[in-house]
């Protein structure tokens, strides 16, 4: 990993994602999780001051990257939540079948490796009745604004680790072995429409 991912790319990441539009998207889902939480992709903790304190037992965070994970632990150690940070990769879960009751993924399905795969894993560790709470910005329902994600996301996936501004979240989501129970979308307000068209909701485990 080079300077630019562990040093440069994560403050970026979290003053981006940090935006007063994606901190309210948040709010409209976060504080559905009970219970034991799975959060994939952790990052640098942007959810932990929207989880309902007196409905979430503990909160497993799971953040693979080298360059998020200082930032993680420092977030996690200054939480009045029990977090207990996972320095692994989604598709390879380490925690046990049935084992938690909410899998949360805010911004993040764009920049997993493979998403399906990470989400099977999720569904595995979902306890029966678990539900996944999502909220994720992915490819756009125009045909112009699809035709300008498709052109910037070369140059976008080098300088945004990753980020994928194509992906299709909910046909994801049913890939990974979920069916969704409620979805919205909408494009948020000031952000450019190839990379704010936004998809959020709940879904379950077929």
């Amino acid at each position: 990993m080079g300077v630019y991912e562990r040093f440069i790319l994560p403050p970026l990441i979290g003053l981006a994602c940090g935006a007063g539009p994606i901190e309210r998207q948040r709010r409209k889902v976060v504080p559905g999780a009970q219970g034991i939480v799975l959060e994939l992709g952790f990052g640098t903790g942007l959810n932990l001051p929207h989880y309902d304190r007196s409905k979430v037992l503990r909160l497993y965070a799971l953040e693979p990257s080298p360059g998020m994970l200082v930032r993680a632990r420092k977030a996690a150690t200054g939480s009045d939540l029990t977090v207990e940070i996972l320095p692994e990769t989604a598709e390879t879960l380490s925690l046990g079948p049935a084992s938690v009751d909410t899998v949360v993924v805010t911004y993040s399905l764009c920049t997993i490796p493979d998403p399906v795969a990470a989400l099977a894993a999720a569904r595995v560790v979902l306890k029966p009745g678990g539900r996944l709470l999502f909220c994720e910005h992915g490819q756009a329902p125009d045909e112009k604004v699809r035709r300008a994600q498709t052109r910037i996301e070369p140059v976008w996936k080098r300088i945004a680790g990753g980020c994928h501004l194509t992906r299709d979240i909910p046909g994801l989501i049913d890939a990974g072995g979920f069916r969704i129970d409620s979805l919205e979308t909408m494009y948020l307000p000031r952000s450019p429409d190839w990379a704010g068209f936004n998809y959020w909701g709940v879904a379950r485990p077929q």
